[in-house]
Formats: C-alpha cells, structure tokens, sequence
C-alpha cells in the first residue's frame, strides 16, 4: 500500500546545477513517500536518462517513482506510475495506457475534476495550487484549503495538496482533510534536503494522528 504523506515533486528545472537524484537520495532518506519526476524543459531522452539515475535510488529506499507527463517514459523504464494534469492525457486514456496495476496520480481543483479523475482510475490526487507556488509557471491562481476540504468530503481516493506549502503550513492542509502534502521547492532547495524532509514528516505525521 502506498503511503502519499510527503510526496516530492523532484523538479529538475529548479534544481538548476545541482543533481536532483542527490537531492532525492537526501530527502527519501529523511522521510519521502513518494517521488515524482518533473522535467519540463527536457526532451525524452534525458527525462530517460535521468529516470534510469533516479529509480534504483527510490527502489531501493522502497518508494515508488512517479513519472509527470510522460507516460511513455514511466512505462520504458518500469516507473511505478504516471501523473497528468488536466491538459494531459485524459486520465482515462492514461489509465488504459498504463494498465490496471501503475499508480495514475490527477491534477484537480475543483470537486467535478476529482469525481471525473477517480472515475476514471486515477489511484490518488494532487489538489492544489492552494497557496501560492513559484515553482510552477502554469499553476493558476491559489485554491486555497477550502478546496482541500470540499473534495476530500466527496472522493474515496488520498488526497495530497500542492502549491506553496511548507514546514510553517503543512499542518493546515492536514488538517484540511488532505491524506499528504506535496513540496516542490521545499526539498529541492533545502540546504540539506533529509533534513527538511525529516521535520515535514514530523509535522504530517503529526498532523495525521490527531
């Protein structure tokens, strides 16, 4: 069973000169979940090349890889699943692609997203932006926690909120009734990314037991 309660956004963009797999190796040693593989600047045969680096590091920690994007690369490289957004591939279609047995994540914001996306297969969603991030250009405007609320009421599937959050706020979207929380730039410029992810997960798992 997977557990969704720190999922990073692995952002190779962001991370600019620095390896991302050595921020990966660093945050799933302090407590990471899940790993996402985010690389939109980058043509197919490095999103490869870079997945081929990061997986055995996530495998051997035991955490799954998400793919973001492309579904073709989590299938050639046996990526334990795939992520769309909503202008992706349909969910359903990804779904069909991927087979019954990938992890399919959905970016939603409202509750009609959410409804479609677990219709569709989706095994888990990424709701948000609800604060306010800089790491992705195309977010939109915040969503806010009252988003996480009225969608966690109304679908069977984890809930994971993104966009803008932080040791200082995690606990608020817990709170919210998301299953996790989802970082981008607070693991990948964290000066010692263990570290960061350590105090995330205290706070979350924290969170959870209340």
């Amino acid at each position: 069973m997977v557990r969704y309660n720190l999922y990073l956004a692995a952002d190779q963009d962001l991370a600019g000169n620095r390896q991302i797999e050595r921020i990966v190796e660093g945050a799933v040693a302090g407590g990471v979940t899940v790993v996402q593989l985010r690389a939109k600047k980058a043509g197919a045969r490095d999103i490869m090349a870079l997945a081929n680096r990061m997986h055995p590091i996530t495998k051997k920690a035991g955490v799954p890889l998400i793919v973001n994007d492309r579904i073709d690369i989590a299938l050639a490289i046996d990526a334990e699943g795939a992520h769309v957004g909503q202008s992706d591939l349909p969910a359903a279609l990804a779904r069909k692609i991927l087979g019954p047995r990938k992890i399919l994540g959905v970016s939603v914001k409202t509750v009609s997203d959410a409804l479609r996306a677990q219709k569709d297969g989706a095994d888990y969603l990424g709701v948000g932006d609800i604060f306010g991030t800089r790491s992705k250009k195309d977010a939109g405007k915040p969503i806010g926690l009252e988003a996480i609320r009225r969608i966690a009421r109304r679908v069977r599937i984890p809930v994971i909120g993104i966009g803008g959050i932080s040791a200082e706020n995690a606990y608020q979207v817990i709170e919210a009734g998301a299953d996790g929380i989802a970082v981008i730039s607070a693991l990948v410029l964290a000066p010692n990314p263990a570290i960061a992810a350590q105090e995330l997960r205290a706070i979350i798992d924290a969170s959870l037991r209340k």
